[in-house]
């Protein structure tokens, strides 16, 4: 390229759509730029222009004029004076007409000629008729083309393959078979571990998705590397996407319609669903990262009554006082009052008196010997009369798994024919999705192994005549454990007493073996941690078992106390 003050000025401008193009044979520019560049060098020649300077877009669509190269170009072309700019064909320089109209208004206003190596185009009428129906063409190209990769995209995705680049944890692996190229997706055996750990941890509830994202960083999660860019760790929104990414659980989500995959699924869906009801819940950009932590948060609610009976049952939190003499008091407050303090008078409690308070509420629990083999006689009828009815209802809900199934195959074939639009289309496979997991949960709790649930009952039932001791002896951890599956929240009084509000399950169980009162357990502060009056199982806590009726003299069936049959 060199200067010459009597020649015309030009500039050639080159593009390629993807990186492959641009590195095709191993060149440093592929077969396509130069070829192009070949064409324009000759058409330069023959306008006897010199070619001042050449702007090459590698990897760039045309679909849109927001181009490096093209834009250097335009500005280029307005500051210098530019006879020609030189293409090898009109759709190098765009693919849709608005663009197309756009840019040639720049030229022309900068004084520039567009010149296409490959189309006959000029200032005549001809040739801006040839020039509109070229750019046209290029336009119904580009979107017919685009068209027809969709297609084939939703194909793939309807049969279970993977449309798009698969996410962390997985490898997109290309193979030849018989010649001919797959390209399918694979584990990653770096990677999946951490993925799969990540989703079993976040579902504990015990960590927010910073802690975890460094946590699981440290273990040795990166990015995948590519040829130009390093691994490197991931960024806080691409981990919260991917704890949301459905992928995982052998979902293909594609243009908002879900598909069946083929891919190896790394997640069950139980846990997934969890991550989906925490991460609902937390709103992950709302998490804070708690300073101070101790076991007992997010089990503890300030129980405070006020005038019109209502309780506060706002989260207590830990907050550190420092006396004169500079000594740390660790104290339990009402998060409410902190906030708002006209909305709670609650005062604040030393942490380790309210530890000693719940200690005393499971010293409250008693089970002697005799009403633990009682109240496993009990629900060892309740598991005989389950597991007789477990085998109709397994069958009812398989008959209704596959019509749900096959309602969902009906809804896309619709969809494919035009008779469904996409909005309707998503509305009708989330509710067939709702469905599809109730009754996979429903049938994963049917798969209970009866003579494993009698061992654990057993096991369970030993436990509890031991609980104090077993949560005395525990760690942070367990302790927590502990409280979470017991109570659905434990209330602190202003008076200092604890009331531990039983979930479920333990209600009925806490029922039988008389230590509760109303679905809670209440230990007052500084009551003796002795054990309570214990009442006996359902069914057997009256005297007489047979009402005293019918067409025979009256008889009344006694049973001995000293017995329990």
């Amino acid at each position: 390229m060199t200067d010459a003050k009597e020649s015309s000025r030009a500039v050639i401008y080159l593009r390629v759509s993807t990186k492959e193009q641009a590195e095709r044979g191993g060149e440093s520019e592929g077969f396509s730029i130069p070829a192009q560049r070949d064409a324009c060098l000759r058409k330069a020649a023959a306008l006897d222009a010199v070619v001042v300077d050449q702007f090459i877009d590698r990897g760039e669509s045309a679909k849109s004029a927001k181009r490096p190269e093209l834009q250097r170009m335009l500005t280029f072309v307005a500051e210098e004076q530019i006879d020609y700019v030189i293409v090898h064909k009109i759709d190098r320089l765009a693919r849709n007409r608005v663009d197309d109209v756009e840019i040639n208004l720049a030229l022309r206003k900068a004084g520039a000629v567009l010149v296409s190596c490959s189309e006959n185009i000029d200032e005549t009428p001809t040739g801006a008729l040839l020039h509109g129906i070229m750019s046209s063409i290029a336009e119904f190209y580009s979107r017919n083309l685009a068209n027809e990769v969709n297609k084939g995209l939703i194909q793939k995705a309807k049969n279970g393959g993977t449309p798009n680049r698969a996410p962390l944890g997985y490898l997109n692996v290309r193979k030849f078979e018989d010649g001919r190229e797959i390209r399918t997706v694979e584990v990653d055996p770096e990677r999946a571990p951490l993925v799969v750990w990540a989703f079993k941890t976040y579902a504990t509830g015990e960590w927010t998705i910073r802690t975890l994202l460094a946590e699981v960083t440290k273990r040795g999660l990166l990015s995948r590397p590519t040829r130009k860019r390093p691994a490197k760790p991931v960024t806080i929104s691409a981990f919260h996407e991917m704890l949301k990414n459905p992928y995982y659980i052998g979902v293909i989500r594609y243009r908002g319609v879900d598909y069946e995959g083929k891919h190896e699924r790394l997640i069950d869906r139980q846990t997934f669903e969890e991550v989906q009801r925490l991460l609902e819940a937390h709103n992950f950009a709302g998490e804070k990262q708690r300073i101070h932590h101790h076991y007992l948060k997010g089990s503890i609610f300030c129980g405070k009554q006020h005038e019109d009976g209502t309780v506060c049952g706002a989260r207590l939190i830990v907050t550190n006082a420092r006396s004169r003499s500079g000594r740390i008091y660790p104290y339990f407050t009402c998060i409410g009052r902190q906030r708002d303090p006209l909305s709670c008078s609650q005062r604040a409690v030393l942490i380790d008196d309210v530890e000693n308070e719940i200690l005393g509420v499971y010293k409250s629990i008693d089970l002697s010997d005799d009403l633990r083999l009682q109240t496993e006689q009990v629900i060892l009828e309740q598991i005989n009369e389950l597991r007789k009815s477990v085998g109709d209802e397994r069958q009812q809900l398989v008959v209704r798994q596959r019509r749900a199934l096959d309602e969902r195959a009906k809804l896309l074939e619709a969809h494919y024919a035009g008779a469904i639009p996409l909005d309707l289309l998503k509305i009708e496979q989330e509710r067939i999705s709702r469905d599809l997991n109730h009754v996979e949960e429903r049938l994963a709790s049917l798969e209970l192994k009866f003579d494993l649930a009698e061992q654990n009952l057993k096991t369970a039932l030993s436990f509890v005549a031991n609980l104090d001791r077993a949560y005395e002896e525990a760690d942070a951890k367990v302790r927590r454990q502990m409280n979470q599956a017991l109570f659905t929240r434990i209330l602190v009084t202003d008076a200092g007493d604890v009331i531990g509000e039983l979930r479920e399950p333990f209600q009925l169980l806490f029922q039988v073996i008389g230590s509760s009162t109303d679905g809670a357990i209440q230990h007052r502060k500084g009551a003796e941690t002795t054990r309570g009056p214990v009442k006996e199982p359902r069914g057997l806590n009256k005297e007489s078992l047979v009402e005293l009726a019918g067409l025979e003299p009256a008889t009344s069936w006694v049973r001995s106390r000293r017995s329990p049959s």
